[in-house]
């Protein structure tokens, strides 16, 4: 599996590792992502997603309601 956020998109970025005698080597710079199973009232079941940390404060904050949407729009692929 990609390593995306399913609900922000966010993504690996690319930079530089900078030592000490400033000598650049590039490197990925990976999310956050976390495996999660969040119980969806609007459609009744658990849904699996890999979300990062930012998106998982996002729907502690807002709730379910935008993974409702994604899911029934079929842009995210939930297990």
């Amino acid at each position: 599996m990609a390593r995306v956020c399913q609900l922000t998109g966010k993504k690996p970025v690319y930079g530089n590792s900078v030592s000490h005698a400033h000598n650049r080597t590039k490197r990925r710079f990976l999310p956050n992502l976390q495996k999660k199973r969040i119980w969806v009232q609007e459609l009744n079941r658990f849904v699996t997603l890999q979300l990062s940390s930012e998106a998982i404060k996002n729907i502690a904050k807002n709730g379910t309601s935008e993974i409702a949407k994604l899911v029934n729009t079929k842009k995210v692929r939930a297990r």
